[in-house]
């Protein structure tokens, strides 16, 4: 009786990094073929290769469904349909999460090296790995495909944007959730290369002339607004260095009018989280530090809409993306103070799947009270919008619906997937931004 091969992690890898190849064919054939191709391998990788090469699979996926082997190319078959006329963008994305993800793994395996310090799991070589193996193999792709682009992308974008976006998807996989990196690598990768693939070089240029005079302004402005709320209690130390960073990159995009919404909601933000907090701690649902938002915090929530706040500079849909970057910041502050208010004085709190009665604070759950108190948020930050000119006022009833909506699936995705350990609360609320943003320039689309 032949004796089955053991389970073999670096076999998996180098399987996993070869899959990669295929990509190259992304240059002569058209999206649809590429999403058939797509569709037999997630067959394949389901049904027949368990039978012809087990060793492959890890202990625990022979007694369940193997997510990972899966997951591979069913992510793939996504971003071609996402992006049918980008398949550079694919291309890119594919070598990044098949050479990246593969190379940190053997260099972490090979190596050890340092712990990263919120994920003890990682470690710096290997997301070096991933930012320098992953960056060369989708620029190299991205160059690759270039001719399929009509019309071609700039060259500075196949040779460089997949190295900010390997640089991404490694700070991605640090965070410590149990998301499969084969959904995380590629949707942050990807996420990136779509939104540098919209910039103008020629209004690059012109921001750059635009904001040089007062950069250092600006960025002293950010220091001491970050320092102060740093000894005021509100941020952590790590949190007030993000904050400053969003804060000196909106600034510079979209002036004082979009720093002050920033500011607006961050004090919103700020202060529903200490309402309450004698409460909170009693029932040990208070935030972390006391109160203190860190860098995780800041970059979940506000994160979007500074990319928003840069593309509302650097790309042609001006409007498009100041009316993302009110979207994605009210839902954050209109979250934060539905959630805050809701565990400080919400009588009642239901799960949003199933109505279920269930203690302040459980994910997912919700009361009358804290919902309300976002709808309201919603609308005064909507209005502080208008106000500042940021968007128009047939906006607000967009903006409002998109961040109450967004919150609701929040809601939902707090239940099925963070109790689980799949996501965590940054992951929650950067989502529930990046829901808003969709839903408002899907609605602005359909109304307009």
């Amino acid at each position: 009786m032949i004796k089955p091969r053991p389970y073999s992690e670096r076999a998996r890898k180098i399987v996993h990094m070869a899959m990669g190849a295929f990509a190259l064919l992304l240059r002569y054939i058209p999206w649809w073929q590429a999403a058939i191709l797509g569709g037999v391998a997630m067959a394949f990788n389901l049904l027949i290769l368990p039978r012809i090469a087990p060793h492959l699979y890890r202990p625990t996926e022979r007694e369940r469904f193997p997510a990972g082997i899966v997951f591979y190319p069913a992510s793939i078959v996504l971003l071609v349909l996402t992006f049918p006329d980008r398949l550079d963008i694919v291309a890119a994305a594919w070598g990044i999460l098949a050479i990246g993800d593969g190379m940190a793994t053997l260099v972490g395996q090979a190596f050890g090296g340092t712990r990263i310090p919120w994920n003890r799991e990682k470690s710096v070589q290997g997301s070096c790995a991933l930012f320098l193996f992953g960056g060369l193999a989708g620029a190299t792709l991205a160059w690759w495909c270039r001719p399929a682009v009509v019309p071609p992308a700039y060259l500075w974008f196949s040779l460089a944007a997949p190295f900010a976006a390997a640089f991404v998807a490694a700070l991605v996989e640090t965070i410590p959730v149990r998301l499969d990196d084969n959904i995380s690598v590629p949707a942050s990768s990807a996420l990136v290369l779509w939104g540098l693939s919209l910039v103008s070089e020629d209004l690059v240029w012109t921001t750059a002339r635009q904001v040089a005079p007062s950069i250092a302004i600006i960025a002293g402005l950010n220091a001491v607004i970050a320092a102060a709320g740093y000894l005021a209690g509100t941020v952590t130390r790590a949190g007030a260095i993000g904050g400053g960073m969003i804060g000196v990159a909106i600034a510079a995009t979209t002036g004082w009018r979009g720093w002050l919404l920033l500011f607006t909601t961050f004090m919103v933000a700020a202060v529903s989280s200490r309402l309450g907090l004698h409460r909170k701690t009693l029932l040990g649902i208070a935030e972390e530090r006391g109160g203190r938002r860190g860098v995780g915090n800041a970059v979940a929530n506000t994160g979007l809409a500074a990319g928003a706040a840069l593309m509302s500079s650097l790309t042609y849909a001006h409007d498009a993306a100041l009316l993302a970057f009110a979207a994605a910041l009210t839902a954050g502050g209109s979250d934060t103070v539905a959630s805050e208010i809701g565990k400080a004085w919400g009588r009642r709190t239901y799960l949003v799947t199933k109505f279920q009665k269930v203690r302040p604070g459980t994910p997912g759950a919700v009361s009358l009270e804290g919902t309300v108190a976002g709808v309201v948020a919603a609308l005064a930050l909507g209005v502080v919008a208008i106000l500042l000119g940021i968007i128009p006022q047939r906006a607000l009833v967009v903006v409002v619906v998109a961040a109450t909506v967004s919150s609701m699936v929040e809601g939902w995705l707090a239940v099925t997937l963070e109790g689980p350990g799949i996501l965590n609360n940054d992951w929650l609320n950067f989502l529930n931004t990046a829901v808003a943003v969709v839903i408002a320039l899907l609605l602005s689309e359909a109304i307009s």
